[in-house]
């Protein structure tokens, strides 16, 4: 009976520590952020993007300007374990809740170390750039809507940036890194598909012979529905006008007033008209297609990175039908197409 009395009493006092799983962890407070910002005054902002739509190249861009630095590939909150596996078990609940703990004047102290952790890792490369506005970019393709609702926890007061590139050019350009890289995940059918590629190109580009399989299209084609959708709804939801949307296709063909629009957004203090012949230099290199070049360029040269619409000479017949049942719709909504008659 003693024993159970100490056990009870334990528990009330420290919590259970023989938990599975800890709890869902609590969002940042305004009060929290208002707090944490006297620490790390820089003004945050996150570019998400189904992947191969552009945003390495948003980032090289947008932190042209003097005001604003961006990094890359931090995934705080796009690809596993996420910023949040930080304070993901039942131990460190129990400790950063414990009633005993007087530092955590009553409330879970998960928030505000997820917080500070993402916070000093952005602060510190800015500092060292003396800017005063500094993002991150990470691809969202496989957590879609959750990414922006994880975000909104931590950074309810930051700015998301969400790019978005012609589904058919991002299968092509999904299909091609695959292909150059040799995923692991490639099947017997794919790799046929190289060896065809590698001894004839032009088979390819006639209309008589497919680079893909009708389940990668089908799989590529569904997610990027999936990501438009969850990311644009739950952009609008939870961020309002702090929610800034534009198309890769747009970056490309009008690419000073494109970010001259986002970085007003961001709330710099003044835009150079110099920044245009900046803008015009970093377009013309590519690092991604020099790289690919190295890694495998029997391949990498019969695709160029970055171009918009690709996929008009190398989708078959067949490869039209399938993504327009998959992703037609989705193509209308956001102005590649006018209707499903193409």
């Amino acid at each position: 009976m003693f024993s159970r009395i100490r056990s009870a009493a334990r528990i009330l006092l420290k919590g259970d520590s023989k938990k599975n799983k800890r709890s869902s962890v609590p969002a940042i407070t305004l009060e929290e952020v208002a707090e944490v910002k006297q620490f790390f005054p820089r003004e945050k902002f996150f570019i998400f993007g189904h992947a191969r739509s552009g945003t390495t190249l948003l980032m090289r861009l947008i932190r042209l300007h003097p005001e604003v630095h961006c990094n890359y590939q931090a995934h705080f909150f796009t690809r596993q374990p996420l910023l949040k596996s930080l304070v993901d078990s039942p131990e460190t609940e129990e400790w950063l809740k414990r009633k005993s703990n007087r530092w955590n004047q009553g409330r879970d102290l998960s928030p505000l170390v997820l917080r500070a952790a993402a916070d000093f890792i952005m602060e510190r490369d800015a500092a060292k750039e003396g800017k005063m506005i500094v993002g991150d970019k990470s691809p969202s393709s496989t957590i879609h809507g959750q990414a922006v609702r994880d975000m909104h926890a931590v950074y309810p007061d930051a700015k998301l940036v969400y790019i978005v590139r012609d589904g058919r050019d991002v299968l092509l350009s999904e299909r091609f890194r695959n292909f150059i890289e040799e995923s692991k995940f490639l099947s017997t059918e794919d790799k046929h598909i190289i060896e065809e590629l590698r001894k004839d190109h032009s088979q390819f580009t006639n209309g008589t012979r497919s680079i893909f399989t009708e389940a990668f299209i089908r799989r590529v084609a569904k997610g990027w529905v999936t990501n438009l959708q969850e990311m644009e709804e739950e952009g609008k939801r939870l961020f309002g006008v702090n929610y800034f949307s534009l198309r890769y296709e747009d970056l490309l063909e009008r690419p000073f007033e494109e970010l001259t629009r986002l970085w007003e957004f961001l709330g710099v203090k003044h835009i150079d008209a110099s920044l245009v012949k900046q803008i015009q230099a970093e377009m013309e290199s590519n690092p991604d297609e020099e790289w690919q070049a190295k890694r495998n360029e029997g391949i990498a040269s019969f695709l160029p990175k970055g171009h918009a619409g690709n996929w008009e000479r190398l989708f078959t017949g067949k490869d039209k039908s399938v993504f327009k049942e998959v992703a037609g719709e989705m193509l209308v909504k956001w102005k590649y197409e006018k209707d499903l008659n193409w």
